[in-house]
């Protein structure tokens, strides 16, 4: 049902079948201008982290690119010789609250994305559906100089310094509604209010839009965590629980492989082992790094995931890397 949902908010225009919903976009629209308001003029307090904090969200509802993001930022601050946390919601998550997350930490707890945050970094990450409380853990516990929010772009709560929007060059911001009629959480024009708009997937971008694309970096094996080659054989089965599975879908076949069949779940979903009792062993099966975190424990040889990475202009890796210097040195 997500799914379709997602495809009527990415059509060019509103199917008829959501004009009834029109007045609750009204309404969400009203609480959105009246919380944004409120934290303007301090009726709701915020919170002003003694160091840079850098948020990398989206406008939209639907995967766009940020967790991948988020790892290249990661790394580019350490090469610069900083000290990076991450504070994330812990989407699916059932806590406690605020908690760091380990390589070993269970999903049901932390969420899928953390754990293959804290995984492939290594650098502290704290959850908390409060980014305020998860800023304040992690700065308590560890010895960190710079915080990035994954996702957030909407949590006010915690002030940012530095604010990144990841956009679908494909799907872009849909029919340009407000939820529930469209995927907008905020207005298109918030894009022009942040630091850089990153388009992933773009050839060609203007203003402060940056152009971002998702590249192949090797596969593993889901049991093992092993390195391999490329799975034998050109038929693959591919899942994928994630915010936008067409395009980890497409890049399968830009990797040269036939995918036989697809098998979509909802984004986070919690998977099991009964998940899959009905696919075939015929061919290997292939899913995303972020599914991968979920299955290690039940997995089959056959079971492969494809790393992925964030390819950056070197000019933005610059241009990003210098601002959050000069943030420190101001701090």
């Amino acid at each position: 049902m997500s799914q379709k949902i997602q495809s009527w908010w990415y059509a060019k225009r509103l199917p008829i079948w959501l004009w009834p919903f029109l007045p609750l976009t009204f309404l969400f629209i009203f609480f959105s201008i009246l919380r944004r308001i409120a934290y303007a003029i301090r009726v709701i307090p915020s919170w002003k982290a003694p160091v840079p904090v850098i948020v990398v969200g989206n406008i939209t509802v639907g995967g766009t690119g940020k967790t991948p993001l988020v790892l290249r930022l990661v790394e580019e601050l350490q090469k610069a010789g900083l000290r990076p946390g991450v504070v994330s919601r812990g989407y699916g998550g059932r806590g406690p609250f605020p908690q760091s997350v380990k390589a070993d930490s269970n999903p049901l707890e932390v969420g899928d994305e953390p754990v293959m945050l804290a995984t492939i970094s290594g650098v502290p990450v704290v959850v908390s559906p409060k980014r305020v409380d998860a800023a304040k853990y992690l700065l308590a516990e560890h010895q960190c100089d710079v915080i990035i929010s994954d996702d957030g772009l909407q949590h006010y709560a915690l002030r940012r310094d530095l604010e990144i929007a990841v956009v679908d060059a494909v799907r872009g911001t849909g029919n340009g509604f407000r939820l529930p009629c469209g995927p907008l959480r905020e207005s298109r024009r918030r894009l022009k209010k942040v630091n850089w708009a990153l388009i992933n997937g773009a050839e060609t971008v203007t203003g402060k839009q940056v152009a971002m694309r998702l590249v192949s970096v090797g596969w593993r094996s889901v049991r093992t965590n092993a390195e391999i080659e490329k799975p034998d054989g050109e038929s693959v089965i591919a899942i994928a629980g994630i915010g936008n599975p067409l395009r980890f879908f497409n890049l399968l076949s830009q990797e040269g492989l036939h995918v036989e069949e697809t098998r979509i779940f909802a984004d986070h979903h919690q998977f099991s082992a009964t998940d899959f009792y009905d696919v075939s062993n015929r061919f290997p099966v292939i899913m995303t790094e972020k599914d991968a975190v979920k299955c290690h424990s039940f997995a089959r040889p056959h079971w492969y995931y494809l790393k992925v990475g964030a390819q950056l202009p070197s000019s933005f890796i610059e241009d990003f890397i210098k601002q959050v210097k000069e943030l420190r040195h101001d701090a």
